[in-house]
């Protein structure tokens, strides 16, 4: 017998932790090579590119928190959110797919393909992972257990981002025989089968424990709940900023190495070049830094130490602009060390988002974690889509021309993109989380008040099956 406060079993913190490793199989491919796929690959304009990721997040504007008032709002025998994994699993995976399918159509034609399944794809996410995000909440009322199940969760997460980092190049031409179209095709077909699989293993192995106090589902209330919540709203701005920074850096790693590092290709160890290299080291210092997470929240508190990892990661982006081409092992130690300073940062997060959920039912009564998560996610998905627009923006503002040697204005809009951009967005999302009020202190007096509440109404489920 558990409550929802007990600690959570390895298999089911691991299990959950396996529904973002499905969700990376497309998102990191989507940061990383999504804008490189449709410029040198597909043949569309950098501009058109940009101009697209922003624009269609008119439709996310709607469909997130939409998505996030669904889920709250749902209720079957499985619980609330864990439906989702089971019933949008395939056409996320389908979806995912036909991004890279490559049709042969009319430079508009292909715009408007892009258009299409780009729009789909974001929808089907949408679906999926706010009630994977919000299962989080209502695993535990425990913060740092949520923290330790967040932990799990981007271990899970950039173990996935690390196989796509080091693999994806790789395979798109063993599987592509030379044809990048053709290789990009035959790797998104694998990553849709196992984002599938892993999606249901998530749905098998989890369980839903915290249960809203509120009877009632008035949706006025429930955004005057979320509006009035000074933590979120701190977060929320936070998001923006930091899927920014993500989103103009990772877009623009395969031209900082294809045009100005020099990257053509050859492997420089086993199968992998330079590029793949690069991204498999970082991405393994991360894991490292995520593996600490717990350790270092418990040590100093989440906000301190989320506050000191910005400005350090900060600093890190920033000296790439003045590292030379030739340099490539100084990149390598330089991007190592601020991967291992970003690398708590995620899974900090999202227990804070977490405990910004507790916070809003504390203050008015009403839990909304869907969504809280569902608006949270809107800001991250309009921080990558803003950030990968303007990345689409810079390259044309500079001059960039595909496939060919770049002009000197050009090579510097790739080095500021990939260094100091990034590295303004980094300080920004750290003022934003100055801001944000709770210490974690406040959040166990919450937690352990709400838990009163919850064993008053008798609405904590008290076994686990």
């Amino acid at each position: 017998m558990k409550t929802a406060k007990a600690s959570l079993s390895f298999r089911e913190k691991f299990g959950y932790g396996l529904g973002d490793s499905a969700s990376n199989f497309f998102f990191q491919v989507f940061n990383l090579f999504l804008l490189y796929y449709y410029t040198d690959i597909f043949g569309l304009h950098p501009a058109s590119v940009g101009i697209m990721f922003m624009a269609t997040k008119a439709i996310d504007a709607i469909s997130d928190p939409l998505m996030g008032i669904i889920a709250d709002r749902t209720n079957t025998r499985w619980g609330k959110f864990r439906p989702y994994l089971l019933w949008m699993a395939i056409p996320y995976g389908i979806l995912g797919y036909a991004m890279f399918a490559n049709p042969q159509f009319s430079p508009a034609g292909k715009l408007i393909y892009a258009y299409a399944t780009y729009t789909l794809m974001m929808l089907a996410y949408t679906a999926i992972n706010i009630p994977y995000s919000a299962l989080m909440g209502v695993m535990s009322t425990s913060s740092l257990e949520r923290t330790s199940i967040s932990s799990y969760r981007f271990i899970c997460a950039f173990a996935a981002a690390w196989v796509i980092g080091t693999f994806v190049t790789p395979l798109k031409t063993l599987l592509g025989g030379g044809n990048e179209a053709e290789g990009f095709r035959l790797t998104m077909l694998l990553f849709a089968g196992l984002s599938i699989a892993l999606f249901w293993v998530t749905f098998a192995t989890t369980k839903e424990r915290v249960k809203p106090l509120q009877k009632n589902t008035d949706l006025k209330l429930d955004f005057k709940a979320m509006l009035g919540n000074g933590p979120w709203i701190a977060l929320f701005l936070a998001a923006i900023f930091t899927l920014m920074n993500v989103a103009v850096r990772n877009g623009a790693i395969l031209y900082y190495f294809k045009y100005y590092v020099g990257d053509d290709g050859t492997p420089i160890f086993l199968i992998f070049d330079k590029t793949a290299v690069f991204m498999s080291t970082g991405l393994f210092t991360m894991l490292a830094g995520i593996a600490c997470t717990k350790w270092l929240a418990g040590k100093f508190g989440k906000r301190p130490l989320i506050l000191v990892l910005t400005l350090l990661n900060a600093i890190t982006l920033g000296l790439f602009f003045i590292i030379p081409a030739d340099q490539y092992a100084l990149m390598m130690v330089v991007n190592c060390i601020g991967t291992l300073f970003a690398g708590p940062m995620p899974a900090l997060v999202w227990a804070m988002y977490a405990d910004t959920a507790d916070y809003g039912e504390w203050k008015s009564g009403r839990r909304t974690t869907a969504l809280v998560f569902s608006a949270l996610q809107f800001a991250q998905k309009m921080g990558l889509a803003v950030g990968a627009g303007l990345s689409g923006i810079i390259l044309s503002m500079f001059g960039f021309v595909a496939n060919e040697a770049q002009s000197d204005s050009s090579m510097i809009g790739i080095r500021l993109m990939f260094s100091i951009f990034p590295a303004i967005l980094a300080l920004l999302s750290g003022a934003a989380f100055y801001f944000y009020p709770l210490s974690d202190e406040q959040v166990k007096n919450i937690s352990e008040e709400l838990d009163e509440r919850h064993q008053v109404s008798g609405d904590v489920a008290e076994k686990l099956t």
